[in-house]
């Protein structure tokens, strides 16, 4: 199961391409998880014009195209990317299967 944005992340994503200056059609997310955070793991989200490394997944969701290296994509099977935008902050959040518990901030894991 691919890694999935929702619409409002898409757009939010689409808007930083613009405002970056980026040319939508070599741009591309690449999704990653690293190792710390309170939780064990973290996530990481990066713009990029890159071409398809020889170990990426490369998918698309909602118009964008999504880059994830093989190790990544183990703990990011099945994830969901929405964005939010609310009084108490805002970015975007992940919704993972995989993970057995997160933090409070929601931006680490443990598998």
């Amino acid at each position: 199961m691919p890694v999935v944005l929702t619409e409002t992340a898409a757009k939010e994503i689409r808007d930083i391409i613009r405002e970056q200056s980026l040319d939508d059609g070599k741009a591309k997310l690449r999704v990653g998880v690293k190792g710390g955070g309170c939780s064990g793991f973290s996530y990481l989200l990066d713009l990029s014009e890159e071409a398809k490394g020889e170990m990426d997944e490369e998918m698309e969701s909602n118009g964008i195209k999504i880059l994830v290296d093989m190790k990544s994509y183990l703990y990011l099977d099945g994830v969901e990317i929405d964005f939010r935008d609310e009084v108490m902050g805002r970015g975007f959040v992940f919704k993972n299967p995989n993970a057995t518990s997160t933090c409070g901030c929601g931006s680490s894991f443990t598998a």
